[in-house]
């Protein structure tokens, strides 16, 4: 939330060792929002066979701050040095997040599933 009103923005969800992540700027505004209400909501679509579909994942985000995790996923994310120096460039930020429900959409049926 920005004030009173929702914000979405596209980001790199990176999936890694079955977790969800997103790296992103330490001075982004999605930053500050997620410090004052960590409830997050992303969305992606794709085709399963001449079909389109779209999955809605709800859920927490968190940053992480150990060096271990946040060197793992640098290295496994190939725009990391598009973007930031180093590891322990002030402006790495890495967001793990933790799904709680999630919503399959096809165009004849919706499915809700609490995770």
């Amino acid at each position: 939330m920005e004030g009173d009103q929702p914000r979405v923005r596209p980001v790199t969800l990176i999936n890694f060792d079955g977790k969800f992540w997103v790296t992103t700027d330490a001075w982004s505004e999605k930053v500050k929002q997620i410090q004052k209400n960590p409830k997050v909501k992303f969305s992606f679509m794709f085709k399963k066979g001449d079909r389109n579909c779209c999955v809605r994942v709800t859920g927490l985000a968190k940053m992480i701050k150990g060096k271990l995790v946040k060197t793992k996923l640098a290295r496994h994310c190939d725009f990391f040095n598009k973007h930031w120096e180093s590891i322990g460039d002030p402006g790495y930020t890495l967001l793990e997040i933790f799904p709680s429900e999630a919503t399959y959409v096809t165009p004849d049926k919706t499915t809700r599933t609490k995770l």
